[in-house]
């Protein structure tokens, strides 16, 4: 009788052990393999080619070059013609042609690309996977989130994709990319999710999935999927060097898509909420000045005259939440506003005095704003104020109106920075008006001065008009 514990027991159990260990590896990229073929079978067919034509025109020809007689040409222009002799003085141009791609979002036909795939195209057609091609109805654009919805009629049911949920999506998670780069065809590429939530200076409206899956020119407007099918971006911009992939690429994230994508159907255009403010992120140094820890929210610059906030939220507020969404950042309010209905009634989290406080809002509608600009100031030195290392003066009637500011408005101008000073290290620029420290309002750089004086803290969170608006900054002063 063999004993439990014998060496040949333990060596045979550690063999089928490492045999099967060794058996579940081999066989495991397999399975993925055959599981990413088995969805990509599943769902290229509601992936199509968008081809925007743009009709060229008519150009001038240019003037009439006279020729020399004889020459190498002169049979071949005597035998088939000279273009210059044509009498008109315009030639038509070929139209131009560009392609991206799309995805059909459900049976109807209705499908979902980028707006600047179609954007300034004189006609747009929808090629099929099975080659079939059709006439496109352009529903609507959002240039804001860089998204288009549009519409074939194709007589029958057509296969299409669903949206998934992007924040349920994890770094880390395998996406399959499908679309049509360099005018190929279908092609698919296979990566992971890079990152969520990126920043890349599109707007505020939009929010990027980056992928590591290759995406190239002829991409655009085609689906980012997950590993169950469903879509949960839309590939619209790429980082590179060199124009073509180097596995940094953005995908507006399918929540956002969702959003667009309803407001589109419902008349054509997307209609985003208003809340009348001016806001800007709450860094380090601004969150130590309002003992705030850790640095979040988004802090209120102004409050837009007549707007919907006015009355409710004030310069210095921080916004903490937005209907329940907690706000991490200044970047993540656009989104939640935009996306609330006009009319409707929205819970408000802030930050005032030190304090958390729930105000509540009638959300307006986003009105077109053209933004005012500024030239920087340039006047003669009146006052100094060396704690902040700047030169500062009094308002004057010229000034004011230089900086479109009301004729009674008061406060201190920077006119002069030392470069080493604690101003310009605090980000003040020259033609700052600085109206509050704190709680304190300045009227002028003596009352600056007075206030910085007497002030406890070492970090002074200063209310600045700056380029028709208003920001605040976080000075050190000790």
């Amino acid at each position: 009788m063999t004993h439990l514990s014998s060496p040949n027991l333990k060596r045979g159990a550690a063999v089928a052990a490492g045999a099967a260990l060794a058996a579940s590896l081999s066989f495991s990229p397999a399975l993925a393999d055959e599981a990413l073929a088995d969805l990509v079978e599943r769902v290229s067919p509601a992936v199509v080619t968008v081809l925007a034509t743009e009709d060229a025109g008519q150009t001038p020809r240019g003037p009439k070059f006279g020729r020399p007689d004889g020459g190498a040409f002169e049979e071949f222009f005597r035998r088939f013609g000279d273009p210059r002799d044509l009498p008109d003085e315009f030639t038509h141009q070929r139209p131009r042609q560009g392609l991206g791609s799309g995805f059909i979002l459900d049976q109807d036909g209705w499908i979902v690309t980028n707006h600047h795939v179609v954007d300034g195209a004189d006609d747009v057609t929808v090629r099929l996977s099975d080659r079939r091609t059709y006439d496109v109805e352009v529903i609507g654009v959002d240039e804001a989130t860089d998204l288009a919805l549009l519409r074939i009629d194709a007589k029958e049911d057509l296969p299409f994709v669903a949206l998934g949920d992007s924040d349920a999506i994890r770094v880390g998670d395998d996406v399959a990319a499908v679309g049509n780069p360099f005018g190929l065809g279908g092609t698919v590429t296979q990566g992971i999710v890079s990152a969520k939530g990126r920043d890349i200076a599109s707007g505020p409206y939009a929010d990027f999935i980056q992928t590591d899956a290759a995406i190239n020119r002829g991409n655009s407007g085609g689906p980012l999927f997950n590993m169950e099918g469903e879509v949960i971006g839309v590939n619209s911009a790429i980082y590179s060097p060199t124009g073509g992939s180097v596995g940094v690429g953005f995908a507006v994230a399918s929540n956002i898509v969702a959003q667009v994508v309803a407001d589109l159907k419902e008349d054509g255009q997307v209609d985003r909420g208003w809340l009348g403010v001016s806001i800007q992120d709450v860094t380090p140094s601004i969150a130590e000045a309002l003992e705030l820890d850790p640095p979040r929210g988004a802090l209120v610059a102004s409050v837009v005259e007549g707007g919907p906030s006015e009355g409710a939220l004030e310069a210095g507020d921080v916004i903490l939440s937005f209907d329940g969404a907690d706000v991490t950042a200044s970047r993540d309010l656009p989104k939640l506003v935009g996306a609330a209905r006009a009319g409707a009634d929205a819970s408000i989290e802030i930050l005032r005095d030190g304090k958390s406080e729930i105000v509540g809002v009638e959300i307006g509608a986003l009105p077109n704003q053209r933004l005012a600009s500024l030239e920087g100031a340039g006047a003669d030195q009146e006052t100094a104020s060396d704690m902040l290392g700047a030169t500062l003066e009094k308002l004057t009637p010229d000034l004011r109106d230089q900086l479109g500011l009301a004729k009674d408005a008061e406060g201190a101008v920077v006119t002069s920075l030392n470069s080493s000073g604690r101003a310009a290290k605090a980000g003040l620029l020259v033609g700052d008006v600085i109206l509050r420290v704190d709680d304190e309002e300045v009227t002028d750089p003596a009352a600056l001065d007075v206030v910085l004086e007497n002030r406890d803290r070492a970090t002074a969170l200063m209310l600045v008009h700056r380029n028709g608006g208003q920001i605040f900054v976080a000075v050190k002063t000790a």
